[in-house]
This record gives structure tokens, sequence and C-alpha cells, in this order.
């Protein structure tokens, strides 16, 4: 059943990215919440419509065709110029987002001010997110709601699994006889990434200290898929490798895992989402804006700021070179905090 003709109509611009992706249905979700009968439609590139479709606070999701270059610019304008949005929110800063806002029909489009989009992107919209200091991602994109008249509590992102999802959840950990550590072995950066060969000893030592059996989670590029030849060939106990399961997939792994070791990335957010207990291994970015949000800090390993450095509010700069200095026995004390903390605590 469509919504109501006289029910807002919003339209919400994230076109890629996993980690974004999860703070967005938060996002949804609040809107959902305060108008049950607003209709909700997302954009996005075709890597992320399998993770959104079905979410129950997301109406309509519109695959935009990116790879397809101008033409898949012109085929979004022409399969939705019948359709009218009372407001759309671009969430994301860059101008190829804002261009897709310009190709919906919309009364207002709601997108971030000068001080914070890029590449002039900011000219594209009607109305603007006033200056305000750097924040964490989950809430920077609450701000888009207050133009809205929604509010952002309680943040709430409902991932999953699907009722139809658990049957896969449940034979996929039906072969292992120890609780699962999921492993995030990759990111989109290599300045991000944790070097392989700790990981692979962190999988030893989840073994023999924990009684965990580790589950290396990810896609398969070819930094990713480098990364498990170096973990399978130095671990001496054998970790169950699921890399290119699928995001939904991902999902069931995660929230079926006792814990979760990520860099910043996706599934990080992912985790967090699903209440799953993650030791966070975050130095390129500021973990105030990319770290996990309200929950789990007490897992998190900071190597954005220098050793004694007192903590600076959250910042867009990028510090290189971060990574390598954590160390496993950095990774493992983490992990004994989540075996006295979080272990056997109910879910």
């Amino acid at each position: 059943m469509g919504a109501p003709d006289d029910a807002p109509r919003y339209g919400i611009v994230m076109l890629s990215a996993l980690g974004d992706a999860v703070h967005v249905l938060a996002i949804a979700s609040a809107i959902k919440r305060a108008r049950p009968d607003a209709r909700v439609s997302w954009v996005m590139q075709p890597g992320l419509a399998p993770f959104v479709a079905g979410h129950p606070a997301v109406d309509e999701t519109i695959v935009f065709e990116r790879a397809n270059g101008l033409r898949g610019y012109a085929e979004l304008g022409r399969g939705n110029r019948r359709q009218r949005f009372d407001a759309v929110l671009v969430l994301q800063p860059y101008l190829k987002s804002a261009l897709v806002a310009r190709l919906l029909r919309a009364d207002v489009r709601i997108g971030l001010g000068r001080d914070r989009a890029r590449d002039l992107a900011w000219l594209l919209y009607d109305r603007r997110l006033p200056r305000g200091p750097v924040k964490h991602i989950q809430d920077t994109y609450a701000e888009f709601l207050a133009p809205l008249g929604v509010p952002h509590e309680p943040v709430v992102w409902n991932v999953g699994p699907w009722e139809h999802e658990r049957a896969w959840q449940r034979e996929f950990f039906s072969t292992m006889s120890a609780p699962a550590a999921a492993i995030v072995v990759g990111t989109s950066k290599p300045q991000k990434d944790w070097p392989a060969e700790r990981w692979a000893e962190v999988v030893d030592r989840l073994h023999e200290e924990h009684g965990l059996q580790a589950v290396l989670v990810g896609g398969r590029s070819p930094r990713e898929l480098a990364a498990e030849a170096v973990i399978t060939a130095r671990a001496r106990h054998r970790p169950v490798s699921a890399l290119g399961s699928g995001l939904r997939k991902l999902v069931a792994i995660l929230d079926g895992a006792a814990l979760v070791l990520s860099p910043d990335t996706g599934p990080l957010h992912l985790a967090v989402a699903l209440d799953r207990p993650v030791v966070s291994l975050v130095g390129y970015s500021h973990p105030g804006r990319v770290g996990p949000y309200r929950k789990f800090h007490d897992l998190l390993i900071d190597a954005y700021h220098d050793p004694g450095e007192p903590p600076m509010p959250p910042s867009m700069a990028h510090r290189s070179g971060r990574m390598e200095r954590i160390t496993v026995q950095q990774v493992m004390e983490k992990v004994r905090v989540w075996a006295a903390r979080y272990r056997d605590a109910s879910r």
C-alpha cells in the first residue's frame, strides 16, 4: 500500500559505503518513527541495495548506476521525473551526490553548508545546514532531521538479521565447536588497515587464550585476499574465511559472533548497530568522528592520538602511519576486557 496523497515524501541520497549506510538507517528509522505514514526513498549505488532492501523504514530503493557515467545520471532523471519529494536529504558532501539530488523533483534539497561540503556541492542545495563543530558521523547525519521537525532520539538502526536469514545463520555457525570472533581483515584505504601478520598472531591467541574460533570477514578486494593468504599461512589455528559472503550474510555473521575485531570501516559500525562487542583499531581518523557510536569505548584502541597527548576535539584531519603503532598485545588486552565485561553478558 502506498503512502496517502497528503503524506510526506522524503528522498535520501547516500550512494555508497556500508558504514555510512548503517548511520543513515538510524535517520530513516527516526523519520518513520515520527511519521509512520511518510514514504522514504533512498538513492544508492547497486552495491548497497541488497543491504538496505527490506528494511522497514525504507519504502523504496532507487539504484543509481554511476558506473554508466552520464547515461547513469540521465536514466536516474528519466526514471524519477513523475515522483516529487517534499524534501531530499543529501547526506554525503560530494558533488556527485548533489548532482543526483538535482535530478530529483523536490520542494527542497538539504545538504551540508559551504564549510563542510566539497567541490562546490553546496551551491546545488536549496537549504544548507549551518556551520557546526566536527562531530561523530552519526550525529552529523542527525542534523538533517531538524529541518523536518523529526527528533533523533532514540537512535535505532534495526539492521536485522531478518527472519528469513536466520536459517542460513544457524547453518553457518553449526559447524563451529567454539564461539566465533569475527575479524575484519581490510578497509577501503590501506592507511586504515592493520598488518595481516599481526592478525595471524591474534587468531592463534584468540583460540589458545579464550577458546574462540576466528572468522575472517569482508570483501574480496586484492588487499583483503592478500591479507587472508598471509593470515591463513601464518596462523597455527586455521581461521574460517567468510570473505565475499555479501552484506546481508555479513549481518548474520556479526550478529552471531561473540566478539568482533575491526579497523575503522563499515563492519565496525554494523557491529555497534547489532550490539555486538567490537574491539576497534582506529588510527588514521579521529575516533571521536569514526569510532564506535556511544558503545564499547572500553574496547577502543586509539592510535590517532600520541601517547600522553590530551584528547583533541573531533577533527577531519587524518594521521597516516598510526595503525602500525598498534601492537598485538594492545589488541589482546582489549580482548581480556571483553572477556571480563561482555563474554557472559546476556544479549
